[in-house]
């Protein structure tokens, strides 16, 4: 999702500084050299600026479900695992939550087992939580005081209608939420090009699933 770095880029002091990204199971592009002992070592030491997060349930107070639907332990759909979400969620200072898929079952009221809690009690010792949620259909930040999601944006396509159809938790709005900006030539370019060529080392299947996107979609405006 090309919003995605602009949002980093947001997160990180307005793009002032130079930005370090490792992709966690990556050789080439992970620079952690002990695994999750070395990334948990640097959110603890607060040498973590920003962290990307997903999960297979999201609610409206930013809870991340990612053990599986349905009363716990006797869970109908079982997920890999929280491992070590909760952690980084109280400890990195800004972390991103994502998921592609925006419909009511990822995005529910609230999620059947909290592997990471959104929000928490004002003397709990906390120096991280989410700021922002970006998903296939929208973006948004989150509101600690409220708490809950504000939507910042409509990715083009789309309109309010849909995101209110597809998000099972309520969320703030302006009127007219602004529409998300169109990322310039060269950026789509890098994704579509090097970008992508190397997520496919982490990320086969979703590099495939892409091209074959992008493969449809240059045959579709060719015959139009």
């Amino acid at each position: 999702m090309p919003a995605a770095g602009s949002m980093l880029r947001r997160a990180l002091d307005d793009g002032q500084r130079q930005v370090r990204l490792s992709i966690l199971g990556s050789v080439e592009h992970n620079f952690f050299t002990n695994g999750s002992a070395e990334l948990f070592d640097c959110a603890g030491q607060g040498r973590l600026d920003a962290f990307f997060l997903g999960g297979g349930q999201i609610d409206g107070h930013a809870n991340v479900n990612l053990v599986g639907t349905g009363e716990y332990p006797h869970s109908k759909v079982r997920w890999p695992g929280s491992f070590g979400s909760s952690y980084l969620y109280y400890m990195v200072p800004r972390v991103i939550l994502f998921r592609e898929e925006h419909s009511p079952r990822v995005f529910v009221n609230k999620v059947d087992f909290i592997s990471a809690p959104g929000i928490s009690d004002p003397e709990v010792h906390r120096p991280g939580g989410p700021v922002a949620l970006l998903t296939g259909k929208a973006l948004f930040t989150f509101d600690k005081a409220r708490p809950g999601f504000v939507l910042e944006s409509i990715h083009p396509g789309h309109n309010l209608g849909d995101i209110r159809t597809a998000t099972g938790f309520a969320f703030a709005h302006a009127d007219e939420p602004a529409i998300t900006l169109i990322p310039d030539a060269a950026t789509l370019s890098l994704l579509r090009g090097r970008v992508l060529d190397e997520l496919a080392e982490s990320y086969p299947a979703f590099a495939a699933e892409w091209r074959s996107d992008l493969a449809t979609k240059t045959s579709e405006r060719a015959t139009a």
